[in-house]
């Protein structure tokens, strides 16, 4: 089964039976239930939605069904058809919508497509939010409008640009120092909406621009997910090119990596790290990232004297955590960026805007720049659940024993040692136990991890 409904939206694979995959059926009611919860949001006449996509082969198929159900709702669509995630979140607040779609499913392969939802600050929706509009789905609560009263489609390709505007406007974005630095970048956008977004942010910078599968027309050409092992052609041809670094993005433009002069990964837990490096010596602030990113982001926050604050995994948890603590950056440890002084969204645009602001305000190689930040290493793991396990339970027994140990608890449990840390987490997709962790070696996160599987397993016992 290839269908996942959440509250944060629905994905799965195009095709198939409906129920089991994404068929047109599926993408029609799960945007009537939207349209349907739009409409219990605020009473007034006229609603408005913004509607965009990355560049997947299903997206125009799926974007013309989300758009004409919501006008069958007699709700108005802004369509910026080809869009990034950022982008569309963006263009809510400018146009005082009540609400927005993103049609991606992130670095997924081509065959999967989702429907991402915001509300009218152009903000993932909470718990409850997502909880309603599954219930809508599950009871077909919808009603739709009259003749009289379709909603109207209109067509807006410019917020892209807008979105570049909004970013070198910026304060701490240093757009005339970074065109005077004669950088030379290599853009590896996996043939989606990142290559019409991210080139020309850098065009208006100055900055000289190796494409490197920048062409939106969904046949993504690797893996999308923005990892080292997906990037090694990116790699060559920043070494080829003898660029000053390169620049990966996911399908839709919220999970932002970089390659080094070498050709070697910065790390894309560090592309957070450094934006927050750059942003704190301008701006004192707290921090805030989700349990499972590195600890070299406490680091850096406590090295300019502001304090760090961690939320349960997931953006929607992690911005909340930053309105509550008035964090000045925040994001997630995949590469997502979250500047609150643009928008409260992951955003690989503006990402790119204040690492080159830090860059040639270091005026070091970026090889060298990352020598200044403590390096950790991560283990990623997991343990299939079987239909007796009481994982609740079980995460109770491992917080017991290490009760003397630093733990947070507000998603799983999560044991800070002094030298390293384990995540221990229930999977909300899938019936697995993840296990995070993180040390100053990749043998020592390693041993960690096995540890904790051995002692997960003899307290299932």
């Amino acid at each position: 089964m290839t269908l996942i409904k959440s509250i944060s939206g629905i994905r799965g694979t195009i095709g198939g039976r409906v129920g089991d995959n994404l068929t047109p059926l599926d993408v029609v009611k799960f945007s009537a239930a939207y349209g349907q919860w739009i409409k219990t949001q605020r009473n007034k006449e006229n609603y408005k939605v913004v509607v965009g996509r990355d560049a997947r082969i299903s997206g125009k198929m799926v974007q013309s069904l989300v758009m004409q159900t919501l006008s069958g709702m007699g709700i108005h669509v802004v369509d910026l058809e080809l869009s990034t995630t950022p982008t569309v979140e963006v263009a809510v607040k400018m146009e005082h919508a009540d609400g927005g779609i993103i049609l991606t499913a992130s670095h997924n392969p081509k065959q999967w497509n989702a429907l991402k939802l915001l509300n009218k600050d152009g903000e993932f929706l909470n718990a409850e939010e997502g909880e309603q509009i599954l219930k809508f789905v599950d009871e077909e609560d919808f009603e739709f409008s009259d003749v009289d009263d379709l909603g109207k489609i209109t067509y807006h390709n410019a917020y892209i640009d807008l979105h570049i505007e909004e970013i070198l406007d910026l304060e701490l974005v240093e757009v005339d120092r970074i065109k005077e630095a004669n950088i030379k970048v290599v853009v590896d956008a996996v043939n989606s909406t990142g290559g019409i977004s991210i080139p020309p942010l850098l065009e208006m910078l100055g900055v000289e621009v190796v494409k490197l599968y920048c062409e939106p027309n969904g046949e993504f050409p690797h893996n999308p997910e923005p990892l080292a092992k997906h990037l090694s052609e990116l790699s060559e041809k920043v070494k080829d090119q003898h660029a000053d670094f390169g620049i990966a993005v996911d399908p839709d433009v919220d999970r932002l990596a970089f390659v080094d002069e070498n050709g070697e990964m910065f790390g894309e837990e560090y592309t957070l790290v450094s934006i927050a490096d750059y942003v704190l010596s301008r701006k004192k602030g707290a921090t805030v990232s989700n349990l499972s990113s590195s600890r070299a982001l406490r680091d850096i926050t406590e090295k300019h004297g502001c304090e760090y604050f961690a939320s349960a995994v997931g953006e929607v948890n992690v911005v909340a955590k930053m309105k509550e603590v008035n964090a000045v950056i925040g994001g997630e440890g995949n590469g997502g960026v979250i500047y609150p002084e643009l928008h409260y969204g992951r955003d690989s645009l503006v990402g790119v805007a204040l690492f080159l602001s830090l860059l040639t305000e270091k005026q070091m190689k970026v090889s060298v720049l990352r020598q200044t930040y403590t390096s950790y290493y991560m283990a990623k793991e997991k343990i299939e659940l079987t239909p007796d396990l009481n994982v609740d339970l079980l995460l109770d027994k491992i917080q017991e024993k290490y009760k003397n140990e630093d733990i947070t608890t507000i998603d799983g449990v999560k044991i800070d040692f002094p030298d390293n840390w384990v995540h221990l987490r229930k999977s909300n997709t899938e019936p697995i136990v993840r296990i995070y962790t993180e040390a100053k070696s990749q043998k020592e996160a390693d041993e960690l991890a096995q540890r904790f599987i051995s002692e997960l397993e003899e307290l299932s016992k």
